[in-house]
């Protein structure tokens, strides 16, 4: 398509034709998340206008493979698919219908295609996204205990390190400094316990991953035996915490909390957005780490990465202290203009019934063989200070090793790379290379769509170890 062609297809906008380049009229309108501008308004940035197979196409016609999944969401990749194909039909027949004094359709075949999945769960909500799930989530723990006469247990408990959202709530309870520093006085009380990564990311810890679950669930037991009279809930990634550092759960951590939580009376709420559906190899991670849940909230690979959708499970022991006349106010006071969307549960049906059909998480378990195989040559490269991986989860975290006498080194954390913040120099390195890649702080990340197949794993693959040879060479 030469460049005449392909602006003549770009829509008007106030009857007007597009006459400067999208990438003019991005730096000139658009504010972007989690991005200095400054420095975004400076520099050329790539343009995505549509997608193929598991490739996003820039307006200049250039590709770049998906190595972060469109936000840890993507599973069938940007060409016509099922669940595409479902969601225009839903559009078609229904575009949208409130749940709000009505049902629809999708929204009651989802639910009962879900919870047969998610054991032990009884009952949906529906939300937008995985911060308003959770959000949902805190609401209901509070309350629960209100409706059953308790209503000083209205604190919440979470894990250092976690992340949960951007919302207040969800800043609250996954606090992490370098994001939600500037917003400390809006956040609300909660008591924080140690989680292991509040001891993986130490460069110079040599204890075991035994000693680290000890240590954390001997505090967090302290915190529980202090305060539970107060703690309507304790919140935590399942499986392992991304956001804060890409750290995999040790074996049994898990599974103790969830029997803490248990012995002190208090909700176990886990947040499966970005781990749940086959990230981390199993599709409902709770089943795997022997933990049921009191809530449970998922999002975006449950609809392929497509719409915006997310649920809140719970259990009926949950649900039916929410019963009882008007009056008596004991409803869940929380809604969403687009709860239960139609088309968006239309995509989860048909995402769910792909899985299915294609085997995909017996697919995810045999790269994530792969990918730990090939992960091993990285541990000879002097930048690299530890990897971590399960499933289509990888962490690379980088350090760098300074001569601090004859005999004495150090290692610091690698944050910057010619002075550009490694985030912006892995993004710019892997872009040159037709790849889209990101850091979070000095951990470079690997989570692409849950159905990449393995020689374009590869391809992101080599691409990690050419970068981060580059950076050996510096």
């Amino acid at each position: 398509m030469d460049k005449k062609e392909y602006y003549r297809k770009i829509p008007k906008i106030n009857n007007t034709s597009i006459t400067k380049s999208l990438s003019f009229l991005d730096k000139k309108y658009v504010w972007h998340p989690y991005t200095q501008m400054q420095n975004w308004n400076k520099q050329d940035n790539a343009i995505i206008t549509h997608g193929e197979g598991f490739y996003l196409v820039s307006e200049n016609g250039k590709k770049y493979l998906d190595g972060i999944a469109n936000m840890w969401c993507s599973v069938w990749g940007y060409s016509s698919n099922p669940v595409i194909e479902a969601i225009r039909r839903q559009f078609q027949e229904l575009p949208h219908s409130t749940l709000f004094g009505l049902g629809n359709k999708p929204s009651i075949l989802l639910a009962t295609k879900l919870l047969k999945l998610a054991k032990g769960m009884n009952k949906i909500f529906y939300s937008d996204n995985g911060s308003t799930a959770m959000e949902v989530a805190l609401k209901i723990a509070v309350q629960y205990w209100k409706n059953k006469q308790f209503p000083k247990k209205n604190r919440l408990l979470s894990l250092e390190n976690g992340y949960h959202g951007d919302t207040i709530a969800t800043m609250s309870i996954g606090y992490v400094d370098r994001y939600f520093n500037p917003y400390k006085s809006l956040l609300i009380r909660t008591y924080r316990a140690p989680a292991p990564s509040s001891f993986e990311n130490d460069l110079y810890n040599v204890l075991t991953d035994s000693e680290i679950v000890d240590i954390c669930l001997e505090k967090t037991e302290n915190i529980l035996q202090k305060n539970s009279k107060h703690i309507a809930g304790l919140v935590m990634e399942s499986g392992a915490q991304i956001a804060g550092g890409v750290s995999i759960y040790p074996k049994n951590y898990q599974k103790r909390i969830s029997e803490l939580c248990k012995k002190y009376d208090v909700l176990l709420i886990l947040d499966e957005i970005a781990t749940g559906f086959g990230r981390l190899g199993n599709m409902i991670e709770y089943l795997s780490q022997s933990s049921k849940p009191d809530i449970v909230c998922y999002g975006k690979a449950l609809n392929g990465g497509y719409f915006p959708i997310a649920v809140t499970l719970t259990t009926d022991e949950i649900y039916n202290k929410f019963l009882g006349e008007y009056d008596e106010n004991k409803q869940l006071f929380h809604g969403h203009t687009f709860t239960g969307h139609p088309a968006g549960c239309a995509a989860c049906i048909v995402n769910l019934e792909m899985y299915e059909k294609r085997n995909l998480i017996q697919q995810i378990r045999d790269n994530s063989k792969h990918i730990k195989k090939r992960l091993k040559v990285l541990e000879d490269y002097k930048s690299v200070h530890k990897i971590r991986h399960k499933g289509l989860l990888v962490g690379v975290e980088l350090a760098r090793e300074y001569k601090m006498s004859p005999v004495k080194r150090k290692k610091q954390s690698l944050s910057f790379i010619d002075g550009v913040d490694l985030s912006n120099y892995i993004m710019k390195e892997s872009l040159k290379r037709g790849v889209l890649l990101r850091s979070l702080g000095n951990i470079v990340t690997l989570i692409p769509p849950l159905a990449m197949p393995r020689n374009q794993l590869d391809i992101l693959i080599d691409t990690i170890f050419d970068i981060i040879k580059a950076i050996d060479e510096k």
